[in-house]
């Protein structure tokens, strides 16, 4: 059997009371089984590869709850280490956000992150963001911390502040969310290694740094954020763009070509598959 959403909650604690947790991204259940078995200790859900992968359509809000919950299951059924969920803005106001928490739980994931964006939310990495009052965010922390069946279940409340409102009333808003129940604080869209650095020393808690492609955050490794004072490392869209330029120059291969086989040496062939997916059991 597959562990509890409250059992995994319950090793995330201890992973990252010990060191820091780099988390990639699954784009589906498949690439989740590859990420337990290269022994990573924790996996990441993302809603713009929901979005993607599962839908199609760009990360705007188009995605609902039940999409996600059935997908975290699928990815929760056939892995065992912890997971966390990207809860978008929580699907709704507070009633919507304490019912995301029971619906994610019940689906296996070991914590999520809401967002403060107005609904139809955006990337984090895009300009035009909008944010919800302090109060108006407070209150959804509020009612979804309430929500949760287990108190191991990580609570991260994110906020997109600094790129609308400045570093300073991120760090203000991060308070007042930890204040109203949040577990954690994802701060989005960091710009300097220096900001990284000046915000774990004003907001002292669990800390998650989100090392995406192509946005306004600068490369840093795992390590670096754990010197830093981070203690969740994610990659929320890495295997997925990976994934798509090797789909894109396999198509270009068959396009020209119209054989797979100089694809061979490329892929990942029928018996690894079955191994993967534990065929004989």
């Amino acid at each position: 059997m597959t562990p509890s959403s409250a059992e995994r909650s319950d090793v995330l604690r201890a992973l990252l009371a010990d060191h820091t947790v780099a988390m990639p991204g699954a784009f589906n259940a498949l690439s989740a089984r590859l990420i337990e078995r290269e022994n990573f200790e924790a996996l990441y859900v993302s809603g713009a590869v929901l979005s993607n992968s599962v839908g199609g359509v760009p990360d705007v809000g188009l995605m609902t709850l039940t999409e996600s919950a059935a997908h975290c299951a699928h990815i929760a059924s056939v892995t065992t280490i912890p997971i966390i969920a990207d809860a978008d803005t929580g699907y709704g106001g507070s009633d919507n956000a304490a019912r995301t928490v029971r619906v994610l739980e019940a689906a296996g994931v070991s914590g999520i992150h809401l967002e403060d964006q107005e609904f139809p939310k955006r990337c984090g990495h895009l300009e035009g963001k909008r944010l919800v009052s302090i109060e108006e965010f407070c209150e959804k922390i509020a009612a979804a911390c309430e929500a949760k069946t287990s108190e191991d279940f990580l609570l991260i409340a994110r906020t997109d502040a600094r790129a609308v409102e400045g570093y300073d009333a991120a760090v203000r808003r991060a308070h007042a969310y930890l204040e109203a129940g949040a577990d954690a604080i994802f701060p989005e869209a960091l710009e300097t290694i220096e900001e990284f650095r000046c915000f774990a020393q004003d907001v002292d808690t669990i800390l998650l740094a989100n090392m995406t492609e192509f946005g306004k955050t600068p490369f840093l490794s795992v390590d670096r954020f754990a010197e830093l004072d981070y203690n969740i490392v994610i990659f929320p869209v890495t295997l997925q763009r990976v994934a798509m330029r090797a789909v894109e120059e396999a198509l270009g291969v068959l396009q020209r070509e119209g054989s797979q086989r100089a694809l061979l040496d490329r892929m990942q062939t029928r018996e690894e598959l079955y191994d993967l997916l534990d065929y004989d059991a």
